[in-house]
């Protein structure tokens, strides 16, 4: 078991768009580890608003997504939340790998990569699609009580 004391103060979690992937995994992390560490998500664009979908998956664990508003690494900067002053920055895809790299090479801080699967465009059906969505919320979950432990013990 892991104390609130590993977490870190503060955590970014970053994919392409902040529409599905990193928004699904700030909002869990919430759910999951309280308030201890300041959570936020962005990506590398934001062209997407927060899909409906993700809503829906992390809807049925008391997640809620429905007003998020997806952000840029830019806006992000812009709205004060510099990306130097996070703990850890956590990229669930190759090309946000990829940015953050290359934005934190003057900075002092953890990167880490998580792959999570792009869940976008899977499933022919509502439900095939739901399947695909929740595969992806596992993963971060997985990912999450492997990194910081369960939050309910």
């Amino acid at each position: 078991m892991r104390l609130a004391v590993d977490l870190p103060q503060s955590v970014l979690f970053c994919c392409d768009h902040n529409a599905v992937r990193s928004p699904m995994a700030e909002g869990i992390m919430k759910q999951f580890y309280g308030s201890d560490t300041y959570v936020q998500s962005a990506g590398i664009k934001n062209d997407l608003e927060i899909d409906g979908f993700a809503i829906a998956v992390c809807q049925e664990l008391g997640v809620e997504l429905s007003r998020h508003r997806s952000r840029s690494f830019d806006e992000m900067e812009k709205w004060g939340d510099q990306l130097s002053s996070f703990d850890l920055v956590v990229a669930l895809t190759p090309a946000s790998r990829r940015e953050v790299k290359d934005l934190t090479r003057y900075y002092h801080l953890d990167v880490e990569y998580w792959p999570i699967s792009d869940p976008c465009g899977l499933g022919e059906s509502r439900d095939m699609r739901l399947e695909a969505y929740r595969q992806s919320r596992d993963e971060i979950i997985a990912k999450l009580t492997e990194r910081w432990g369960d939050p309910r013990s």
